[in-house]
C-alpha cells in the first residue's frame, strides 16, 4: 500500500484529490495538510510514502516544505502538482528535491500512475514543462558554473541514461542482468559523483553535462 499525504491550501481541491486517489485499491490517503508547515509536521509524525505537493501557499510554500522534508526525511518522496509551470517554481521545487513535476489538469489516470511510480523511485515531468526542463538543460543559465569532468564508468553510465529515462532500480536491473541491490550501490554512487541527492537532480544533471543522450 503506498502512503500519501496531500498537502495544498484550498480544501475542495484536497478533498478532490483525495477522491480520486481512493479510487485505487494500491494508494492510501494518510492525511491532508493545508500548507507546508502543516505538511512538515504530518511527514514527521507519521512519514508517508509520496507527498502530493502543491507550491504557491501562504507561509510556508511548496518549495520551502519540499526542501525540509527530503532533508528530513530522504525516503519520502515529493511529487509537485501545481498550476504553475513558472520557471522559478519549476526549477526552485527541482532543486528543493522534488521526484517530479505535474500540472493540475492531468488526467486521472495519469496522476495515479504518476503517484505509484514516484513511490517506486522513478520520476514524472508534465509534457508541458518538460520542454523548458530541456532548455534549461541544453542552454543553462549565465549564473551557472561551466559543468566539470565526472570520471564515470561505462555501467555507471548506462545506469544513469536509465536511471534519466525514468526507470527504478528494479526495472534498471532486469534491463541490465544486475541484481536491485547492485544498481542501488552504483545509484548512490552516482549520486555523490554528480553532488545530487535524487534521481531527478541526477537526470538534470547528468543531461546538461552531456553524459546521457536521451535518444540513444
Amino acid at each position: 500500500m503506498i502512503r500519501v499525504l496531500i498537502c495544498d491550501d484550498q480544501e475542495i481541491i484536497c478533498e478532490g484529490l483525495e477522491k480520486i486517489l481512493g479510487t485505487d485499491p494500491e494508494i492510501q490517503v494518510v492525511g491532508i495538510a493545508l500548507d507546508g508547515r502543516e505538511a512538515i509536521e504530518k511527514v514527521r509524525q507519521n512519514p508517508p510514502d509520496v507527498v502530493l505537493m502543491d507550491l504557491k501557499m501562504p507561509g510556508t510554500n511548496g518549495v520551502q516544505a519540499t526542501r525540509a522534508i527530503r532533508q528530513a526525511h530522504p525516503e519520502t518522496r515529493v511529487l509537485v502538482l501545481t498550476t504553475y509551470d513558472e520557471d522559478e517554481w519549476l526549477f526552485d521545487a527541482i532543486r528543493s528535491g522534488a521526484s517530479g513535476y505535474l500540472l493540475k489538469d492531468t488526467p486521472r489516470h495519469e496522476l495515479l500512475d504518476a503517484v505509484k511510480g514516484t513511490a517506486l523511485g522513478k520520476s514524472f515531468v508534465d509534457p508541458a514543462v518538460m520542454g523548458k526542463i530541456l532548455a534549461h538543460v541544453e542552454h543553462g543559465t549565465p549564473s551557472e558554473p561551466a559543468p566539470t569532468a565526472i570520471d564515470l564508468s561505462q555501467r555507471e553510465r548506462e545506469i544513469l541514461r536509465l536511471l534519466a529515462r525514468g526507470l527504478a532500480n528494479a526495472d534498471i536491473a532486469h534491463q541490465l542482468f544486475l541484481s536491485e541491490g547492485t544498481v542501488r550501490n552504483y545509484t548512490s554512487a552516482l549520486f555523490e559523483k554528480l553532488g545530487v541527492s535524487d534521481r531527478t537532480q541526477a537526470a538534470l544533471v547528468a543531461l546538461k553535462m552531456g553524459l546521457v543522450d536521451l535518444d540513444e
